[in-house]
């Protein structure tokens, strides 16, 4: 029943977001009406999720959203918190791989909503410029969501945080919100199963702005690792950190 369920999930998430994205076309003429789409569609894929898969995604700390411009550090375990994170967050932008802009029709609704695209070729020169449009999306006052580890990571996995994390946070002079979660345990990477139950999605209390890079780093790592670990089973297998990597984190 279980891959039953899964497979079902799949075919009514595909036809809905292709519906959606249809329906929405007009929604392109601006910025503003494609955020409202893709909440609808965020909010409409965990209806789909709870009825279907029996998976309940629960949303911890939202009082610890400040107002305004703010970098959301976030936990990248599944597919789940990259649509569950648009749900709950208004005016937001993902740091995203520019070749996710290509993509027929959902790309195009990427591209409208002025999404922090980075050129992964440039090598060093994509931190810059990944700089460079996040300073403009503070000053629209955006939630600029970043995945620091810049991959999916299984539950439980080592962490493996990139330093782009901290030079972003020291560029753009604004809190960071750290977002810990469990949600590879319900639906894992590069798996169909979804399996049922309650995940986790939990806001942390904002770090402030004017911390030195490396004091930085290594506290957005530790708020996020010890959080997540709080939200996985008892006795579920917790590795040792690893060392960090360079390089900017993208949504993946």
């Amino acid at each position: 029943m279980l891959l039953v369920r899964s497979l079902l999930f799949n075919l009514a998430f595909y036809l809905m977001t292709a519906a959606i994205m249809i329906a929405g076309l007009p929604t392109l003429a601006s910025r503003r009406g494609v955020l409202w789409t893709a909440r609808t569609w965020a909010r409409a894929t965990l209806v789909l999720l709870r009825a279907i898969c029996g998976i309940r995604v629960e949303f911890r700390g939202l009082a610890h959203i400040p107002p305004g411009g703010v970098l959301v550090a976030a936990k990248h375990q599944s597919a789940l918190e990259t649509i569950a994170l648009v749900a709950v967050l208004d005016n937001f932008a993902y740091i995203l791989k520019r070749e996710l802009l290509w993509l027929p029709l959902f790309g195009w609704f990427l591209s409208r909503s002025e999404m922090v695209a980075i050129d992964r070729s440039k090598g060093s020169r994509a931190l810059v410029l990944m700089n460079e449009e996040a300073a403009r999306a503070m000053r629209d006052g955006r939630r600029l969501i970043i995945f620091p580890e810049g991959t999916r990571r299984p539950a439980g996995a080592a962490p493996a945080y990139k330093f782009g994390v901290a030079h972003l946070y020291d560029r753009l002079g604004v809190p960071c919100l750290p977002v810990a979660l469990n949600t590879g345990l319900f639906w894992p990477r590069n798996r169909l199963a979804r399996h049922p139950g309650t995940a986790i999605i939990e806001f942390l209390p904002p770090i402030p702005p004017g911390l030195p890079r490396a004091a930085f780093f290594q506290e957005v790592q530790d708020r996020i690792e010890a959080a997540s670990d709080a939200l996985l089973p008892p006795g579920f297998p917790r590795p040792a950190p690893q060392g960090a990597a360079r390089g900017p984190a993208t949504a993946g």
